[in-house]
């Protein structure tokens, strides 16, 4: 899956806000997104796709949030 896909699967399941960091450790335990070089997911990635999909995400008090 995608990571933009495998962000919105972590935010959906777990019904509240979350950090970078509780994002990217979720999806590395669940391996719902495998990278390239085979190296876990970090926080920065996640960030840098919140960053880019601003539509569907939004970033308020240290916590990613759905918008949808």
């Amino acid at each position: 899956m995608k990571i933009e896909e495998a962000i919105v699967y972590c935010l959906a399941t777990s019904n509240r806000g979350m950090r970078t960091e509780q994002i990217a450790d979720m999806i590395n335990r669940q391996r719902l997104h495998l990278r390239k070089d085979g190296q876990p997911v970090t926080s920065k990635q996640v960030y840098a796709v919140i960053c880019q999909h601003r539509s569907v995400f939004c970033y308020a008090e240290g916590r990613i949030m759905l918008m949808i």
